[in-house]
C-alpha cells in the first residue's frame, strides 16, 4: 500500500513539474500570447472529447451549467493569456514569482465563496506576500508590465480554482473542463474577430518548432495533466493535490534557470522577495497539513 502511495505521489510531482514546464514553453513559442492560449485550449478540447467518448461519459448539461462553465472558461483563458504575456513582457522568473501570490488571493476568495471566516495566520502570511511583492517591485521596476500581468494571472488562477471547486461538487471534472476549454476557444475567437486580429492564429513558418511546442502544451501540459490529476484523486486527497501544486513556481523557476540561464538571473533583492512569497506558501501548506491531521 505504501509503495502504491509513493508511486502516486511521484506521479503527482511529475504533473507539477509539467505545470512548471509550461512557462518554458511559453518562452520558446514565438507567436502571441492570445494565439498560444487559443491553440492550447483547442488541442485540449479535442483530446478531452476523445477521452470522454472513449469512456462513454455523458456531455449533457443544462443552460445554467453551460453559462457557469463558459464563465470559468473565460477566467482560465484570461489566466493563461496574462501568464504568457507576463513572460513575454518580462521573463519566467518574474512572472512565476508573481504567480506565487495565487495562494494569497485564495486565502481571501475562499472564505467569500465557501462562507468561512478568514483565518488569522492567513492574514500574517498575506503580509509576507505583500512585502515580497514590494521588494520585487522595487528591485525589478523595469519589469513592471510583467509584474502586473503576473499578479493578474495569479488572481485569475485563484478565482478559477475557487469557483471550479464549487462547480466540481455537482458535476464531472472532465465534463466541466471540456466546456471550459471549448468556451475559451469561442471567447478568444470572438475577441480576435472583433479586433480584426483573427489572422494572428495562423503560424506562417511551417518549419517552425512552434507547432511541436504548442502540441506539447495542449496535449501533455493541459489535457494529459488534467486527466491524470483527476485520476490521482482516486488515491490522493484533493487537499494534498492542491497543496502540492503550490510548488509549481519553484519547479518553473529552476527549469527557467536551467534552460535560459543568464536571462533568468535576477538581483539579490528579487530572490529575497521571492523567498518571502514562497515561504508564506510553504508555511501555509505546513500549517494546513498539521491542522488537517489534528
Amino acid at each position: 500500500m505504501q509503495k502504491n502511495n509513493l508511486k502516486h505521489f511521484i506521479h503527482l510531482h511529475f504533473l507539477v513539474f509539467i505545470a512548471g514546464f509550461t512557462a518554458v514553453l511559453g518562452e520558446l513559442i514565438t507567436i502571441s500570447s492570445v494565439s498560444i492560449v487559443w491553440h492550447r485550449m483547442l488541442i485540449a478540447s479535442i483530446l478531452t472529447i476523445f477521452f470522454i467518448l472513449l469512456k462513454k461519459k455523458s456531455l449533457k448539461i443544462n443552460l445554467k451549467q453551460l453559462l457557469k462553465y463558459s464563465f470559468l472558461g473565460l477566467i482560465i483563458a484570461l489566466h493563461w493569456i496574462t501568464f504568457f504575456e507576463g513572460i513575454e513582457q518580462s521573463n519566467i522568473s518574474v512572472t512565476l514569482a508573481m504567480f506565487s501570490t495565487a495562494a494569497f488571493f485564495t486565502s481571501f476568495l475562499e472564505p467569500l465563496f465557501f462562507k468561512r471566516k478568514i483565518i488569522f495566520y492567513e492574514i500574517i502570511l498575506g503580509l509576507l506576500v505583500v512585502i515580497g511583492v514590494f521588494l520585487i517591485f522595487n528591485a525589478e521596476f523595469n519589469f513592471i508590465n510583467g509584474i502586473i500581468l503576473g499578479i493578474l494571472s495569479a488572481f485569475f488562477a485563484s478565482l478559477f480554482s475557487v469557483l471550479n471547486g464549487v462547480m466540481i461538487k455537482n458535476d464531472s471534472a472532465i465534463k466541466i473542463s471540456f466546456y471550459e476549454f471549448v468556451s475559451g476557444v469561442i471567447f478568444i475567437t470572438i475577441y480576435l474577430i472583433f479586433t480584426e486580429n483573427i489572422n494572428t492564429l495562423y503560424i506562417e513558418d511551417y518549419l517552425s518548432l512552434n507547432y511541436l511546442y504548442i502540441f506539447i502544451l495542449g496535449s501533455v501540459c493541459t489535457a494529459y495533466a488534467f486527466i491524470a490529476s483527476v485520476y490521482l484523486l482516486k488515491f490522493i486527497t484533493p487537499y494534498s493535490v492542491v497543496l502540492t501544486y503550490n510548488l509549481e513556481p519553484i519547479y518553473g523557476i529552476l527549469l527557467a534557470l536551467l534552460f535560459f540561464g543568464h536571462n533568468e538571473k535576477m538581483s539579490f533583492q528579487f530572490y529575497v522577495g521571492l523567498f518571502l512569497i514562497l515561504s508564506s506558501v510553504l508555511i501555509n501548506m505546513y500549517v494546513k497539513k498539521t491542522l488537517n491531521k489534528g
